[in-house]
């Protein structure tokens, strides 16, 4: 029911543009979330929205280079990477659930769906 798309192979210093398109029981009112996990290590969280214009968060690692944003007409969340670095590599994950509070945005167990992951590959 999450469908994520646009990874890929990239340069550092490069762009990319994830897509997760939500579909099925996903309720377009839910909190829409990235992770990431690279090889060896834990998930983590990277951005997430709110349906409300204006609730946004991202990782301190992403501020400044990622922007979130989302399209609720079509239930699908956007990930603008800009400035990739190499240790921006993971598989990233779209995920979607919950209520929104600022605190609980970055938190994974708030989230009920999960997309399979898109690899982003950032070379040096």
């Amino acid at each position: 029911q999450l469908a994520e798309s646009g990874g890929g192979l990239v340069q550092a210093g490069g762009s990319l543009r994830l897509s997760c398109a939500a579909s099925g029981r996903t309720d377009s009112n839910y909190v829409m979330g990235w992770f990431r996990q690279a090889p060896g290590k834990e998930r983590y969280f990277v951005s997430a929205t709110s349906k409300s214009v204006g609730n946004t968060r991202y990782a301190d690692s992403v501020s400044g280079r990622f922007t979130i944003s989302r399209d609720i007409a079509k239930n699908t969340v956007y990930l603008q990477m800009n400035s990739l670095k190499p240790e921006d590599t993971a598989v990233y994950y779209c995920a979607a659930g919950g209520s929104w509070s600022y605190s609980g945005s970055s938190y994974g167990g708030n989230y009920q769906y999960w997309g399979q992951g898109t690899q982003v590959t950032v070379s040096s």
